[in-house]
C-alpha cells in the first residue's frame, strides 16, 4: 500500500482550500503549493495578530479570497471561479471555550458552513474529491480510557463538539444522498495538532509559547487533561493521503478517517508543558483552581483503520515534534524568514518519512 504523499500527483492540480488563513491551513498552502499545486484559498481574514498566514506571506502563493462560508454564495461564486478538482475543507470556529461565548457562530459556521461548502461542490464540473476536516471531538465522549474509532457515535457536550458531530452526519447525508456518482467524499479526524506559527488564543501551547517569549511563567488551566498530541505536518500528511486516494477513484477511501499519534503520545497537559518549558529554558508553569466550562477530561483516537488500510504512521515523536515547535519560534524569534523555516521543516518532514529514519519505530 503506497504510503507516502507524492508531489507528482499535486502538480498543476487545482484545489479549492476553505480556511486557508489559519495555522492548519497555511500549512496546508504552503505544502501544496511546494508541490506545485495551484491553490485558490477562500476564508475570514487570518484570525490571530500575529499569524502564519501573515508571517508565511502564504497569499504571495494562493489566489487570496476572503469570505465566510456562512455566505452560500460567496463560497458557490468562489468555488465556480476556482474550478477545483479537489476542495479541501478547513473553515471552522475552532475553540471549545470560545463556543460557549458564541455558540450560533459556532453552530452557524461548523454546521451550515459544511453545507455550503458541499453543497456548492454538487455544481463544479470537474470535482473528483473533498476532504473536509472536522475534529477528534466529534465523538460522543464518555471520558473513558478507550481510544475512539471511526465507528463510535457522534456527539459533543459543549457547542464546540456538538458542530463537528453535526458536522460529520452532513458530510455522511451529502455523501450518501447526492455523491453517490462522485466526486468522492472523505472527512478526516485530527488529534491536537501543534506546531511552529500556531498563535491562537487560548490553546496550551500558543498560551506557553507567547509566556516563554515574554519571558514570563506559563499559565496551565487543566494540568491532568489527556490529549493525542501530534505535529501539523502529521495530520496533513493524512489528509493528503486520504485526498491522493479519492483521486485515483479509490470508493473504499470515501468515508470517516482518524489520524492520531501513537499510543503513549497522548499524554497529559502537564508532561507538554513541562517539556516545553524544558526545551526552552523558560520558568517553571503556574496552575490554580479555576471554574470554566466543560471541557472533556480523556481523549484517545484508534487509528488502526488508516494504519492498515492506508499503511499510514506518525512520523514524528512527541518529544521531537515539541523540539519543532520550539526550534520554529525561536527562530522566527530571532528573525528567520517564518516561510523558510516551515519549508526547511516540511522538507525535514518528508526526508525522513521518505527514508523511513524518523526516529519512531512505528513508521512504516
Amino acid at each position: 500500500m503506497e504510503s507516502l504523499v507524492r508531489a507528482e500527483q499535486w502538480h498543476g492540480r487545482r484545489v479549492f482550500l476553505t480556511g486557508h488563513t489559519g495555522f492548519k491551513g497555511s500549512w496546508l498552502a504552503l505544502w501544496l503549493t511546494r508541490m506545485g499545486a495551484d491553490v485558490t484559498g477562500f476564508s475570514l481574514p487570518a484570525p490571530a495578530e500575529p499569524s502564519l498566514f501573515e508571517q508565511a506571506r502564504v497569499g504571495e502563493l494562493v489566489t487570496h479570497i476572503e469570505g465566510d462560508v456562512r455566505d452560500f454564495a460567496a463560497v458557490e461564486a468562489a468555488m465556480t471561479q476556482a474550478r477545483p478538482e479537489i476542495v479541501f475543507h478547513l473553515a471552522a470556529q475552532p475553540l471549545v471555550r470560545l463556543s460557549y461565548d458564541k455558540p450560533v457562530e459556532t453552530f452557524a459556521t461548523n454546521v451550515q458552513g459544511t453545507v455550503h461548502v458541499l453543497d456548492a461542490c454538487r455544481r463544479v464540473p470537474d470535482l473528483r474529491a473533498v476532504v473536509c476536516v472536522t475534529s477528534d471531538k466529534c465523538y460522543e465522549n464518555r471520558e473513558w480510557v478507550w481510544p475512539y474509532r471511526e465507528s463510535d457515535p457522534m456527539g459533543g457536550h459543549d457547542p464546540y463538539s456538538s458542530s463537528k458531530g453535526a458536522a460529520e452526519l452532513i458530510i455522511s447525508a451529502y455523501r450518501s444522498s447526492f455523491f453517490r456518482d462522485g466526486p468522492l467524499v472523505a472527512s478526516v479526524r485530527a488529534g491536537n495538532v501543534i506546531g511552529g506559527g500556531d498563535w491562537s488564543t487560548d490553546r496550551l501551547i500558543p498560551d506557553i509559547i507567547r509566556a516563554l517569549l515574554a519571558d514570563r511563567a506559563p499559565f496551565i488551566r487543566s494540568p491532568s487533561s489527556v490529549r493525542p498530541w501530534q505535529h501539523v505536518l502529521e495530520a496533513l500528511g493524512g489528509y493528503l493521503l486520504i485526498a491522493q486516494h479519492l483521486l485515483r477513484g479509490d470508493q473504499w477511501a470515501a468515508g470517516a478517517w482518524n489520524f492520531g499519534p501513537a499510543d503513549e503520545d497522548a499524554r497529559p497537559v502537564h508532561w507538554i508543558a513541562d517539556r516545553l518549558v524544558a526545551e526552552w529554558g523558560g520558568r517553571a508553569w503556574e496552575s490554580a483552581e479555576l471554574v470554566q466550562p466543560h471541557e472533556a477530561k480523556t481523549l484517545r483516537l484508534d487509528c488502526s483503520k488508516a494504519r492498515s488500510e492506508l499503511g499510514w504512521r506518525p512520523a514524528m515523536t512527541l518529544h521531537q515534534a515539541l523540539a519543532k515547535v520550539v526550534a520554529w519560534h525561536r527562530d522566527v524569534s530571532e528573525g528567520a524568514d517564518a516561510r523558510a523555516v516551515c519549508l526547511t521543516q516540511l522538507n525535514e518532514f518528508r526526508a525522513a518519512a521518505s527514508s523511513g529514519d524518523t526516529g519512531n519505530p512505528t513508521w512504516n
